[in-house]
């Protein structure tokens, strides 16, 4: 019995969590995710899958997170017909995220349409439309936590807590083999781990004692002071004061589910306590709107549940649908608070409110989650002095702060903690989902684990690996890649680009009259024809 395992998504430095197991005549996945960061990485999004989606008997869902449910909808217009096996958490949350990444497609293919016909280049199609999307939650079916279920002949599967957002799982699976000494390899794919302590959620659980252990690696490396409750409330109430001096605004990127839904609580509960002052508070994004509506519904299954139902009663708390009213938060001057989406900067509302805000020296931005890299989150986490949004260029005046206590994953330590309650793993451990700096120092924090040893391996893109349980370990199999392994994960050619222009404005700014700036144009000019070989 062959068993083979190929990381199409989630591998070194990449994100976009897909991985598709063969065993027989059977093929299934975990997770069929969006591709995020870079626009050489995102374009994959449009390209074919490295696998006939037909040929997908069903596919295995950790949770709810685009980065891992994405294209979903891409792949049952593709011809997949099986079942998506998810929690009824998650498939609540995939009912509204799924068609609003729908109809973020269209509109911003329908932008991008506009330029290319001005740049006399082809029009281009949506990735899958919002109607895509709503066909593809028809293809869901509600799986329980901590119960085994059996998808296809000889393979069990069982979904365990994750403690990461509402309805996250890790996900153990079973498959059998001929092999009477061993009449089962068994996997576990960590999915993200959740930090533990958080508002919402019970801490991650899972099995021990498995084959292979495929583990996230986010924070790998990072260490985060554990907090309580009051403790966290206590950073952003000292963020909160600090923004709203001199006037000012407070803006905060936030993912749509549950780091939103978090912030909010706190916001409301400071408010109530008298520990930041009672300002105007924004909720402007229609889809973390809906998302709070989910975690509405499941308020019985939260930790705190009742708390927050509370909280979003407060007629503090405006939710704005519409882009008009959106539009119209521009106009309020004085104190505000506006938490909009996406949480990385790279979409959605949370853009016009950067190019409205980032030039004023009395507005705050606030991120509240991890920064993939190439996103606009990411580079200003990095400290740039100037971005462009949108094809125009934007002086960043405002003040960039970070706060990491409500990221929704596990850091290093905790990593280091699950891996190990999870051994002995019998025979390797794989890697994924994390930046080289988080992967290398994971794997050299578990590589002193009883059980793991030697065998932890960083898989990269389109990675496969044959499982066969005759064999000392995973072996590597030729496999056709779709990225040079060098430019993975990296800052691609278009940030390099807008970089250059960002330099080149800088430049001229600071020539001192316009022959100075001739002088500069004429070397870059020369530089280009030099290039060029000219």
């Amino acid at each position: 019995m062959t068993v083979t395992l190929a990381v199409h998504g989630a591998a070194h430095t990449v994100t976009g969590s897909c991985y598709l197991l063969q065993t027989g005549n059977t093929k299934f996945l975990v997770d069929c995710g969006m591709f995020q960061g870079t626009k050489t990485l995102k374009a994959l999004n449009y390209e074919a899958f490295p696998f006939d989606p037909r040929s997908i008997d069903f596919v295995l869902l950790t949770h709810a997170h685009i980065d891992h449910s994405g294209l979903l909808p891409k792949l049952v217009k593709q011809g997949f017909n099986g079942p998506i096996h998810a929690t009824s958490g998650t498939i609540d949350l995939l009912s509204c995220m799924l068609p609003d990444s729908g109809h973020i497609q269209e509109l911003e293919v329908r932008d991008l349409n506009r330029r290319n016909a001005h740049r006399g280049r082809s029009a281009v199609t949506p990735i899958y439309t919002a109607k895509d999307a709503e066909t593809s939650l028809k293809s869901f079916e509600s799986v329980q936590y901590d119960t085994w279920f059996t998808p296809a002949p000889g393979i069990r599967a069982r979904y365990w807590n994750a403690g990461h957002i509402l309805g996250s799982a890790s996900i153990e699976i079973e498959i059998d083999t001929p092999k009477a000494a061993q009449p089962h390899l068994r996997l576990l794919f960590s999915g993200d781990i959740g930090r533990g302590a958080q508002m919402f959620h019970a801490d991650p659980d899972s099995p021990e004692n498995v084959d292979y252990l495929i583990c996230e690696s986010t924070y790998g490396g990072r260490t985060r002071v554990s907090h309580t409750t009051q403790e966290r409330r206590a950073m952003l109430a000292a963020e909160v004061q600090a923004a709203l001096k001199n006037r000012g605004t407070l803006i905060m990127p936030a993912f749509a589910v549950e780091r939103t839904q978090e912030l909010l609580a706190d916001l409301v509960m400071l408010i109530s306590e008298k520990k930041i002052p009672e300002v105007p508070i924004f909720l402007d994004s229609p889809l973390a709107i809906r998302a709070t509506e989910v975690f509405l519904d499941h308020a019985d299954e939260l930790e705190n549940g009742d708390d927050f139902r509370r909280a979003m009663r407060t007629p503090l708390l405006t939710m704005t649908v519409s882009p008009e009213e959106s539009m119209a938060i521009e106009q309020i001057d004085g104190n505000h608070i506006i938490v909009a989406a996406s949480g990385m900067c790279d979409a959605g509302r949370i853009r016009h409110h950067l190019k409205n805000h980032l030039w004023r020296n009395n507005s705050t931005i606030l991120l509240t989650g991890y920064q993939a890299q190439g996103t606009l989150g990411r580079i200003l986490e990095e400290g740039a002095q100037s971005v462009r949004i949108q094809g125009e260029e934007i002086k960043v005046r405002a003040r960039i702060r970070q706060i990491e206590t409500y990221s929704g994953h596990a850091d290093g330590p905790a990593l280091v903690k699950w891996v190990s309650e999870r051994g002995p793993v019998k025979r390797a451990t794989l890697l994924v989902h994390g930046e080289e700096e988080g992967l290398t120092a994971l794997h050299n924090d578990i590589a002193t684990l009883r059980g793991t040893g030697e065998r932890i391996l960083e898989p990269v893109l389109d990675d496969v690996f044959d499982l066969t349980i005759d064999a000392t370990g995973p072996r590597l199999l030729p496999a056709t890649r779709r990225l040079q392994a060098e430019i993975v994960g990296r800052f691609d050619w278009h940030n390099d680009l807008s970089k250059l222009w960002l330099d080149i404005a800088e430049e001229l700014d600071k020539a001192a009259d316009d022959k100075s700036r001739s002088v500069v144009i004429r070397r870059l000019r020369r530089a280009l024809e030099a290039a060029n070989g000219k």
